[in-house]
């Protein structure tokens, strides 16, 4: 059997796709190659407005042609109705916003001469309904959701041809999720970068699995390496869910020093904070996380109040390049990445290191 065609699986088959790997970005030029490289792209899109979900989209389906590709967003519960960030301002605590000063004035600070990405909208129902209605009418072949996975948002999504996956990061969220009409599940642990639970990876997949049934189930956290593959592959799982993996890729758009910072960085360089949106969030150590750690500091406000608290002061930080404060999500397996390399060469040399990989386990079994 030709090495590219070792890895096949029944979802990997009936995706289409060469490898059972799917990768996770921010950047659709990311989406792009990991398309092309064989595995299946999934465009991030919450932080966007349904105006730029919608070019998006659109300008990876011109680069990837008939491949299949998704799109994520995260739909948690308990927002609020509309996009009115004046009334989300109206309810924060002053001490929180005096800590927020002191920050800004403790590293200098410059105002932003624009509101943050994270401060642009709210997150809200409001946002959510209207980036939806640009995912139903798009062409894209799957909807992640993340944090969350709403009924009537599956049952719409399955009713427009589209795929749906839901992450999952516990056996209680696994169980909500399979009550619904999903059709992959991802088994999301500790090590992940951005939003993640308390279980390791090894100690959830393979409960994942067991739950899932018929069901494929991708595993996430602290994959890196072929080695890494085949490990998922023997816990039962069809595939693996990649995120950190390209954040250290030439194909995507980062600033430099955030760059310098993740290719530096070690798995114990990454701590899980709650600072930048109110939800855990794994991300490259740095004085923001410490400042919100410290003992003096306040708790971090639910989303989307603490969005709005501190997304501007987060686009002020990068914009002015204020180093210290400086940082991205990522998770443990930056370690891995140390080096600038295309997604092309990150894909083939996990596809490549899980084939070689597995003449070794075939031949210690007969032993």
């Amino acid at each position: 059997m030709p090495t590219q065609d070792r890895l096949q699986n029944r979802l990997s088959k009936r995706l289409g796709i060469a490898q059972p790997i799917f990768g996770f970005t921010h950047d659709p030029a990311v989406v792009a190659a990991i398309c092309h490289a064989g595995g299946f792209g999934v465009f991030g899109a919450t932080r966007h407005t349904p105006e730029e979900i919608e070019h998006e989209l659109a300008w990876i389906r011109k680069q990837v042609g008939h491949r299949p590709f998704g799109v994520n967003l995260v739909l948690p519960t308990g927002m609020p109705e509309t996009n009115d960030r004046a009334a989300i301002e109206a309810q924060l605590p002053e001490a929180h916003k005096a800590f927020v000063r002191e920050i800004e004035q403790k590293y200098g600070v410059l105002p932003a001469t624009r509101a943050g990405m994270r401060s642009r909208f709210v997150r809200s129902e409001e946002v959510a309904q209207r980036q939806l209605e640009v995912i139903m009418r798009s062409d894209v072949n799957l909807l992640a959701c993340g944090i969350g996975s709403p009924t009537d948002v599956i049952e719409r999504t399955k009713a427009s041809g589209k795929l749906v996956l839901a992450l999952v990061g516990s056996p209680k969220h696994a169980r909500s999720a399979l009550a619904k009409p999903i059709d992959i599940l991802v088994a999301q642990g500790y090590d992940a970068g951005a939003h993640t639970g308390t279980i390791g990876t090894f100690s959830l997949v393979p409960q994942i699995v067991d739950m899932a049934g018929d069901i494929p189930v991708l595993a996430a956290g602290g994959v890196a390496t072929g080695r890494h593959l085949l490990a998922a592959l023997a816990m039962g799982a069809q595939g693996v869910w990649m995120g950190t993996a390209w954040l250290t890729t030439a194909e995507y758009r980062m600033h430099d020093v955030l760059r310098q910072k993740l290719l530096a960085a070690g798995s114990d360089d990454t701590v899980i904070s709650r600072a930048d949106s109110g939800k855990t969030l794994r991300q490259i150590r740095s004085a923001w996380s410490d400042e919100w750690a410290a003992p003096e500091a306040p708790k971090p406000l639910k989303m989307p109040l603490q969005d709005i608290l501190v997304g501007d002061l987060l686009g002020a930080i990068d914009e002015h390049e204020v180093t210290a404060l400086m940082h991205y999500p990522a998770g443990q397996s930056i370690a891995y990445f140390n080096e600038v390399r295309s997604v092309a060469q990150v894909m083939q040399e996990i596809v490549e290191e899980a084939c070689a990989g597995l003449d070794p386990l075939a031949s210690d079994r007969s032993e």
